[in-house]
């Protein structure tokens, strides 16, 4: 019998250049047939056609002197609208000589929402750090206490404002939505029947009437001497509204667990409470991720809807700039920049939820 010797020094055959790399990812990917080969070239022309000019007229030929005299006879973007107005755009009213008090206090929430990114610090430490940069944030904003004048609340607007309806409202509206679903889903009729009430009710409204209402209608059944604040109002229409389509997903992410959990959960001894704390819930939850961040990606943008009760969060001082004859034929350039801030945002929470999705490995 014949053996054969190998030489260990013989080079691994590598694979062919196209299936690897860039090229395999373009072969694979956009030249995968003749549908998608055309549909590649089409894109690949019009961009062509169109990055360049684009890239010119936001970059090369852009202006960015907060002056703005050389936008008057200039081809390019004029971004010194966002210079000249920055403070004013991201802060709104606020005084001029306290807005470093908002400025930090919207440090303290991105540095929150980034120490809870990692599940490692998910502990009730945190919990109570989120309650205390609460409370921290409204003190910069409001002062009052440790010496810092007071703020009202008429004077708060932009970005802050934007920042605080949306943490605030997302944070209350999640767990209210959770009640409302579990009260759907409960056998106590009673209960069952004011849930769905008022799930439907809400769905039914959009949120700018609801936000009419609390700015209009209801200070008309207060007592007379008795009024509630502008941006409470719009914040618990908010909460109301996000809270009745969150209890809908969360009832789909319910109907989906096994009727064998629950009854694990009976042969265990567990009780209503302890069973959807520590089974149902956890992965029902778990199941709704992806819908529930789009709900909340949505609850974020619709705050702009503030702007119809005379609330000037982001959109309105931004507006607010634009009415200004010397920025008036500079709206492009505005409203990229607010479209950026809210991109980066809402992409931040995309992404969150991905990430989160493949830690917790929803699939059963």
């Amino acid at each position: 019998m014949t053996v054969y010797e190998y030489d260990d020094q013989i080079a691994e055959m590598k694979p062919p250049a196209t299936s690897v790399g860039v090229l395999g990812w373009m072969r694979h990917n956009l030249f995968n047939g003749w549908f998608n080969t055309v549909l590649t070239i089409m894109v690949a022309a019009l961009l062509i056609q169109t990055v360049p000019p684009l890239v010119k007229w936001a970059l090369l030929e852009s202006h960015w002197l907060p002056s703005g005299e050389a936008c008057l006879n200039g081809q390019g973007a004029c971004w010194s609208v966002i210079t000249a107005n920055l403070r004013f755009i991201i802060f709104g009213f606020y005084p001029h000589d306290l807005q470093w008090r908002p400025f930090l206090a919207m440090v303290i929430l991105v540095a929150l929402l980034f120490y809870s990114r990692n599940r490692d610090h998910w502990r009730k430490i945190l919990g109570w750090g989120w309650l205390v940069g609460l409370a921290v944030m409204g003190v910069l904003l409001r002062g009052g206490l440790f010496g810092l004048s007071v703020v009202e609340s008429t004077q708060w607007g932009g970005l802050p404002l934007t920042l605080l309806l949306s943490v605030f409202g997302l944070t209350a509206a999640y767990p209210l939505g959770i009640l409302l679903a579990l009260g759907r889903a409960s056998h106590m009729k009673a209960v069952k029947a004011l849930c769905v009430v008022y799930i439907e009710l809400i769905r039914g409204v959009p949120l700018i009437s609801l936000l009419f209402m609390s700015s209009v209608i209801f200070p008309l059944f207060l007592p007379e001497g008795v009024t509630v604040n502008k941006i409470l109002r719009a914040q618990a229409a908010i909460i109301f509204f996000t809270a009745a389509y969150i209890a809908e997903v969360v009832r789909g992410g319910l109907q989906a667990i096994p009727k064998g959990q629950y009854e694990a959960a009976d042969s265990l001894g567990l009780n209503y409470v302890q069973t959807m704390r520590l089974i149902i819930l956890p992965q029902a939850l778990k199941i709704v991720i992806p819908p529930s961040v789009s709900i909340l990606i949505s609850a974020f943008k619709d705050t702009s809807l503030v702007v119809i009760i005379a609330l000037y969060d982001l959109l309105k001082t931004t507006k607010s700039v634009l009415s200004d004859p010397k920025w008036m034929g500079f709206s492009a350039e505005a409203y990229i920049f607010l479209a950026l801030v809210y991109f980066l945002c809402c992409y931040f929470m995309s992404n969150y939820s991905r990430r989160l999705e493949r830690e917790l490995d929803t699939g059963f």
